[in-house]
């Protein structure tokens, strides 16, 4: 079970999605700003603030909480100024982890990852160090009972994806980032609403973990992905079934 696809089915199996609905909320908001400030607020001419307004509306925010983000990061509305830092560090095992964040205090953030990262046997590292370890890659995951596969291929491959791998109980869908969107749409097309649509940060390679450093990864995934300032985690475990299991009992 790989980290990069599946750290979203372990929040779902632990209920933890409909519990942190605020907590979606706020990254959604800064990212929201960022993107409008970095490439304007028109979504027709921002591919990547089209990206997270759809993300938002999946998510039911309220339209009015989308225009006032937009407005707070192009300038029109007053608010807080967010800053998009990725942090490299290691986790359990010598586990790679790129750690995507916004914040409007570095040397908060900063400090508090490198905290959390030390009580779960990880490390910070310096630029560079572990981000050659992963590809930057579109991705949708749909569930299997959810898709017929052969008729979900052809619709992939037709819009432009790369390759379509089984991921245990979801399909995942790889594309380059450019064909990323008309790839999503051609499976919303489908009638099908994907389990998780982005443009992740795909490892190269994995790192299996077993027993304490299993769990202890799971933990570490946990407490930054609670973290106020971290949008996303990208790691390189892979972790079986019955170790995910045991850690949810």
């Amino acid at each position: 079970m790989s980290g990069h696809s599946k750290w979203h089915t372990i929040k779902h199996k632990k209920g933890a999605a409909d519990a942190k609905r605020g907590k979606i909320f706020t990254r959604l908001i800064k990212e929201l700003s960022v993107a409008a400030r970095h490439g304007g607020g028109d979504p027709g001419m921002n591919p990547r603030l089209r990206t997270i307004i759809a993300d938002a509306k999946a998510a039911n925010m309220p339209r009015e909480n989308i225009e006032r983000a937009i407005r707070r990061g192009t300038g029109e509305e007053p608010g807080v100024s967010y800053e998009e830092i990725t942090y490299e560090g290691y986790g359990p095992g010598g586990v790679a982890l790129m750690i995507e964040s916004v914040t409007d205090n570095k040397n908060r953030t900063v400090g508090e990852i490198r905290h959390m990262l030390g009580k779960y046997n990880g490390n910070l590292a310096a630029e560079n160090s572990v981000a050659w370890m992963f590809t930057r890659k579109g991705q949708v995951l749909v569930e299997k009972d959810k898709a017929d596969e052969e008729k979900l291929l052809n619709v992939v491959l037709e819009a432009g994806g790369d390759d379509m791998n089984d991921d245990g109980d979801t399909w995942e869908i790889m594309c380059a980032p450019e064909a990323f969107e008309a790839v999503r749409d051609a499976v919303k097309a489908l009638g099908i609403e994907p389990a998780s649509a982005q443009v992740a940060m795909v490892p190269q390679n994995y790192i299996k973990l077993e027993g304490s450093d299993a769990r202890t990864m799971l933990k570490l995934m946990e407490m930054l992905d609670d973290h106020d300032d971290v949008q996303r985690v990208w790691a390189n475990f892979d972790i079986e079934e019955k170790e995910i299991e045991a850690s949810l009992a």
